[in-house]
């Protein structure tokens, strides 16, 4: 049997980042995953591309001295580029002037945190599938060609939604676990380089809203796009319905004819690309003596607000901050962590959801568009006051928690708006006064 000082189960983005850090710490860190080192690995199927990196995640990126390494990488969008049926363009700002959301490489990601771990000491053991956790003796057992037991003296679940150490802890007294798919899964498709350049603008994070379905766009840098189909997977209209190659041609001509010209193998990558579903996990409590889960291990959330990888980020920010507060006393920490981002954690997996129906279904309504330009105007007229939603949620560190309940009070105000009240002549200060008197009663 093996001693280690601390294990982390999984070597995906978070795992890596916190074994990054807890090593810079002067910690013994050694992190196992299933499969093979990602740098010499083909990506994943099913796997999302890219993702969008905002201020929570590169935060902690910085925390941990590595953004400098992750920024080149990076591709800037400033906001949402709305397509109606007819091709029609409608530009949503994501907030102020200068801020903005990153499109990254979820694969070139993982690789740099591994390397930037291992230059910090981290040992990495790929190919090492964990078959059970012993709690009690905090033993794992790995199977296969890496048959061995290791002995850890912390134990960190970062190893993803369907992770091996809450299985164990699932088996445990007084363990919640709740996990929800949603109807609708996800299917990305690839819009090549036209002439070694961008099809499309690529600052922005393209959104072709339908009602009950949506396909988005984010930019690579090799000038191409990722995208994405978010379907429900069975119905007259889903993945179900669209079986043979007529059927898929006539659905993207009906709903997305502007992209059509964009992907020339449109009908042969839908038909060989992986449909993935889309699941959200709430559990508590993630500590269980001196075993952990963090990440999407200890609360998995839909995609939609973008929050997944900075939520797990942002995990491994304060689990170091909570952790210099308590000197790293490891039967304090655990639960402490637990304990204290177990709300924040519940609420953006409600804001991701919620975001849904805005990314598929508000955005091309005129109210939503309005109260848009409504709020953009408070923001810019008292920005110590009113923080819209999204960026609260994207720009800011304000808990998850403390921006939902502040992002339900804005929309209680403002759905008390008249029909036809005018975004850009509509009175300010007694919103700001409002809100102000609801804020002391909430908070």
């Amino acid at each position: 049997m093996e001693h280690k000082e601390i294990s982390i189960l999984g070597a995906g983005l978070v795992g890596s980042l916190l074994a990054a850090l807890l090593s810079q710490k002067g910690f013994g860190i050694d992190v196992f995953e299933m499969r093979g080192d990602p740098r010499s690995q083909k990506i994943g199927e099913g796997r999302s591309i890219n993702l969008a990196l905002s201020h929570r995640g590169i935060t902690a990126l910085k925390q941990a001295g590595v953004f400098e390494k992750i920024e080149p990488t990076l591709i800037p969008m400033m906001g949402r580029m709305i397509h109606d049926l007819q091709g029609n363009l409608n530009f949503q700002s994501y907030g102020r002037a200068s801020q903005h959301i990153n499109s990254v490489s979820r694969s070139g990601l993982n690789k740099l945190l591994i390397d930037h771990a291992e230059s910090h000491g981290v040992n990495f053991h790929f190919g090492h599938k964990c078959g059970q956790v012993d709690l009690d003796g905090m033993v794992m057992d790995f199977e296969g060609a890496s048959d061995l037991s290791v002995l850890s003296k912390v134990l960190i679940g970062a190893d993803g939604a369907f992770s091996m150490l809450r299985r164990a802890m699932e088996k445990t007294d007084r363990f919640n676990f709740h996990q929800h798919y949603i109807e609708h899964g996800y299917k990305e498709l690839h819009i090549p380089a036209i002439n070694g350049t961008f099809a499309m603008e690529p600052n922005n994070l393209h959104i072709w809203p339908r009602g009950n379905f949506m396909l988005i766009a984010l930019p690579n840098p090799d000038c191409s796009f990722t995208c994405t189909l978010f379907f429900p997977f069975e119905g007259d209209l889903s993945f179900e319905s669209l079986k043979d190659d007529g059927a898929v041609w006539q659905f993207f001509e009906t709903y997305f004819q502007d992209v059509l010209p964009l992907i020339p193998d449109l009908v042969t990558q839908f038909q060989t690309n992986p449909t993935a579903s889309l699941v959200t996990i709430k559990t508590s409590p993630w500590a269980k003596g001196r075993s952990l889960l963090i990440g999407d291990a200890s609360h998995a959330i839909v995609p939609f607000y973008g929050q997944g990888m900075n939520a797990g980020f942002e995990d491994c920010r304060l689990f170091m901050e909570w952790g210099e507060k308590l000197d790293f006393d490891w039967d304090k920490l655990l639960p402490y962590f637990s304990k204290h981002r177990k709300a924040d954690a519940d609420a953006i997996a409600d804001l991701a959801m919620k975001n849904f129906v805005e990314m598929r279904d508000k955005v091309a309504d005129d109210r939503f568009v309005a109260i848009k330009k409504l709020e953009s105007r408070l923001q810019e007229a008292y920005p110590d006051s009113w923080i819209p939603l999204y960026s609260m949620v994207t720009f800011s560190d304000i808990p998850y928690s403390k921006a939902k309940k502040l992002g339900e009070l804005q929309e209680q105000i403002m759905r008390a708006l008249p029909a036809d009240f005018d975004p850009m002549g509509h009175p300010l200060a007694p919103i700001i006064e409002e809100f102000n008197a609801l804020k002391k009663d909430v908070l």
